[in-house]
């Protein structure tokens, strides 16, 4: 089969909601200016704060900054779309969209199940906690992940785009995803999408599973705390973690640990808004709002730089 050369694709995503568009502009960018402000926040306090130079802090400033990231790399061209008559991206810029997404996106998973290690250690070795996770093994353990995110991004963008493109060049969705994208080739793709499939798998279900084993302990090791005071300080450390966990694993194993023949583009882009719009707002809210440390350290913090009172 004969097949064109194709320079750009057109992002067709919410093309056709017509008057809504503008109110759903609207809409994404407050949500967006929210996560900004709410993660800039976040790495702010955790910055000034020296209570919270803890591990656990520390990698909650690596997420929330990967999250900043991410949504840089998915939501500008979104909010620029619902605007615009021209809803096309070029075909390199289609290929970087894909690299950071996939690169950003494995880096939080691996991340979110280091974090989970983290309190692992923290409860159920306590008197070892500062020994087993020290500075050093915070920063080899975030680099692992930023490597293991992107290299399987670089993988995922060859098989990608590798394939031959026909005649359309039309993504049915908002932004430039993997199963949108690879359905728009005119050869056999089961092998491609196999390994992508596997290399899903690996990114979601194998730190999934790690994490759910590490729970297990977490919640051994609690219920083995005598007072019932100790038992609700230990899980409420774990609160906040335990529920980005079930939030970004949930939406992103419903819309990638399935073959793309199963890809229903309408729920998709329901789930696909949830973890590229709404998710990265939600991390810094959920550690906010249900963290005391948090909340004390943000009190401090306005506090030493709120401008004084007159009288």
């Amino acid at each position: 089969m004969e097949c064109n050369v194709i320079t750009e694709f057109i992002l067709i995503g919410f093309s056709n909601l017509g008057h809504l568009q503008v109110p759903l502009f609207f809409t994404f960018l407050l949500v967006y200016l929210a996560t900004l402000m709410a993660n800039a926040t976040i790495m702010t306090v955790i910055r000034l704060d020296r209570t919270l130079h803890t591990p656990m802090y520390f990698f909650l400033f690596v997420l929330s900054c990967s999250e900043t990231c991410y949504t840089l790399a998915i939501v500008p061209k979104m909010l620029a779309n619902l605007l615009s008559t021209s809803q096309t991206i070029s075909f390199s810029g289609c290929a970087t969209q894909l690299f950071f997404f996939v690169g950003l996106a494995c880096t939080n998973c691996f991340l979110i199940a280091a974090m989970g290690y983290d309190r692992y250690v923290a409860i159920c070795n306590p008197l070892n906690y500062t020994l087993v996770v020290s500075r050093a093994t915070c920063v080899l353990l975030v680099l692992a992940s930023s490597c293991c995110g992107f290299l399987i991004s670089v993988v995922v963008n060859v098989l990608v785009f590798s394939v031959p493109f026909c005649a359309s060049n039309q993504i049915n969705h908002f932004f430039c995803d993997i199963s949108p994208v690879i359905k728009l080739g005119c050869s056999d793709t089961s092998l491609k999408e196999m390994v992508i499939f596997f290399l899903s798998i690996l990114v979601l279900l194998v730190p999934f599973v790690l994490i759910f084993i590490s729970y297990v302990f977490i919640v051994s090791a609690i219920l083995k705390i005598t007072s019932a005071e100790g038992q609700w300080k230990a899980f409420a450390t774990c609160a906040s973690h335990l529920t980005v966990v079930v939030v970004h694993y949930g939406c992103a194993s419903f819309i990638y640990l399935r073959p793309t023949s199963l890809y229903s583009s309408d729920k998709d882009r329901l789930v696909a808004v949830t973890y590229t719009v709404i998710t990265p707002l939600l991390n810094p809210l959920v550690y906010t709002l249900r963290n005391k440390e948090v909340k004390s350290a943000l009190s401090k913090v306005l506090g030493r730089y709120s401008f004084p009172k007159t009288v």
